[in-house]
């Protein structure tokens, strides 16, 4: 990574770009007014002015530039994938060891005792917190501090931790994952991690800057993060694990509901150009948008030439935005009708265009962003963002050409980044699942309850946009006991707690692979064939679909094909 101003990186005077270049610096020169920073071979950040972030900075710097904002995915287990069972049969005896789980999230309470080993030294290899301002530059990360195993024991030693390592995760999330997947055994609270001897590298995100929120309309006190981070802090931990040469399994528990949802974003791109690398291991939560009514599922005939979408504004709504995605060779059309009756006719946008719409008797405006080739999915995305929205019932129609029939897609934004009295009225429960979980090769999870093997209510469904097969796998995911905050415990439910068991799990995986010997090259790809061959299966279902993926993680099911 290339030196860079830190002080734009955290300033709200600076916005982020994200520029894929794939190593072409002539590429980068055309920055030259700004700040540049290269993440890797394929990304760079560009830090310009703020001033630049118009409302029409799509139609001149493009949709995929703009950092995608990204939230949280969640605010018994054991026995229902097989864990003790490998635990206990002396030819495996799993517990993770020699595997790392590196997590990209809230950061973690490190002194919580089920972080530590029994000589209350941490399991914590590496926190780099990306927001605690650094004293001095470093060569390992372009800003942001990183604390070593050596500091995190120095802290534990001593009356106050927060003086050497001033890391803490303030919300919780990343704790409770991180316990879920490798927390140490706590006896007294009937408490184990999946994975309880792996160690752990952990990468807290800085919160996303005030512009970027501004500018999808995401409330100011919504939790989120940007993309430009996010892939900062994975290329570290990829960068961390093959400078200790030792397998790393990813737990990813952040996701955005922007983008096509359909595996082909910037940073689904990356991601599945790593499922073949060996010893890395990339699992996904699907989210939790099952039921929250955010999708719009559309279907245009020759003879109706159009389908209405009807949308619910409810009450004290800020701003949001909404985008809708049609597939080539298909060009889309809108026109708006407000809750009080005022029509904007069709609005025929050109090849990359912003334009602003208001009314007379409502306070609301829109502008509305065409990207007629987007260039990460080279479909056509229309994006609207609207302030002061009007409560009530709006009408969008869409109109298309084509080869009929022709079908669309509508999403709005994922968890607290909208009211939840915003919703379509006739809202598709399939295709919900959050945009980065749709890569095509990475493995996606969603939960269920261990309780009656009934699927979590609220998580996302597949198929992808463009029908590839997610999720892959269900995993424990409802009433699952992690670590809390105040170095207790409590019950989560959510797809984030389910990833957190599918990573623990696949940190097993490779302990029997790679630190054994028995598989040394196991991947993304690999882990993601075995999950789906062990699965338990119902036998009233067909495989694969769009709730379940492939089945039930079934981690036991999986070495007793694989062990003679």
């Amino acid at each position: 990574m290339s030196s860079v101003d830190i002080g734009k990186i955290y300033s709200n005077d600076y916005a982020d770009f994200l520029v894929t270049f794939c190593s072409d610096v002539s590429i980068l020169e055309q920055y030259e007014t700004g700040s540049v920073n290269v993440i890797n071979y394929f990304y760079a950040v560009v830090h310009l002015p703020v001033s630049i972030m118009t409302e029409n900075v799509i139609s001149t710097m493009g949709y995929a530039s703009i950092p995608s904002l990204f939230g949280l995915i969640s605010q018994t287990s054991l026995e229902a994938s097989g864990i003790p069972a490998i635990r206990n049969n002396p030819n495996l005896n799993l517990r993770g060891r020699g595997v790392l789980i590196g997590f990209v999230d809230t950061g973690i309470d490190y002194t919580n005792p089920v972080f530590q080993y029994n000589d209350k030294t941490t399991r914590i290899a590496s926190i780099w917190d990306q927001t605690v301002i650094p004293e001095n530059s470093s060569e390992t990360v372009p800003y942001g501090t990183v604390y070593s195993r050596e500091q995190i024991n120095e802290a534990l030693q001593a009356e106050d931790p927060y003086r050497i390592v001033p890391s803490r995760d303030e919300i919780g999330h990343g704790t409770m994952i991180a316990g879920i997947a490798a927390g140490g055994e706590d006896f007294e609270n009937g408490f184990s991690g999946v994975a309880p001897e792996s160690e752990l590298v952990i990468v807290k995100l800085k919160p996303a800057k005030p512009y970027l929120k501004n500018f999808f309309r995401i409330p100011e006190e919504a939790v989120a993060y940007q993309e430009t981070d996010i892939i900062y802090g994975i290329q570290y931990l990829m960068d961390y694990a093959a400078l200790r040469d030792q397998p790393i399994v990813m737990c990813i528990a952040v996701d955005t509901a922007q983008y096509a949802h359909d595996g082909r974003g910037t940073t689904s791109n990356w991601l599945s150009f790593h499922s073949t690398r060996p010893r890395l291991g990339i699992l996904i939560a699907v989210g939790n948008e099952g039921i929250a009514r955010r999708h719009f599922g559309g279907f245009i005939t020759e003879e109706s030439g159009y389908e209405t979408v009807e949308l619910n504004v409810g009450p004290n709504e800020s701003g949001f935005s909404m985008e809708l995605w049609g597939a080539v060779p298909n060009t889309f059309f809108i026109d708006i009708t407000s809750p009080s009756g005022e029509y904007i006719p069709i609005i025929r946008l050109r090849l990359d265009e912003t334009r602003e719409f208001s009314f007379i008797f409502e306070p609301t405006i829109i502008h509305v962003d065409s990207q007629l080739v987007e260039s990460q999915s080279g479909d056509q995305l229309i994006l609207l963002r609207f302030t002061r929205p009007s409560q009530g019932r709006w009408k969008f129609n869409v109109y298309s050409k084509g080869i009929f029939p022709i079908n669309f897609n509508i999403w709005l934004p994922m968890g607290n980044f909208i009211g939840p009295d915003t919703f379509f009225i006739k809202s598709d429960p399939n295709t919900t699942l959050l945009s980065l979980s749709c890569a095509v090769n990475l493995i996606s999870v969603t939960a269920y309850n261990t309780a009656d093997n009934s699927l979590y209510i609220n998580a996302g469904r597949g198929f992808t946009r463009v029908n590839i097969v997610k999720p892959e796998i269900a995993a424990p995911g409802v009433d699952i006991l992690g670590p809390s905050l105040n170095q207790g415990f409590v019950r989560v439910t959510g797809t984030s707690a389910a990833v957190a068991h599918a990573a623990g799990a696949a940190a097993l995986m490779f302990e029997w692979g790679i630190v054994k010997g028995n598989y040394p090259e196991m991947s993304t790809e690999n882990l993601k064939v075995f999950m789906i061959r062990g699965a338990k299966r119902k036998s009233d279902l067909v495989y694969p679909n769009n709730e379940w993926g492939y089945g039930i993680l079934d981690v036991f099911n999986i070495f007793r094909s694989l062990i003679v």
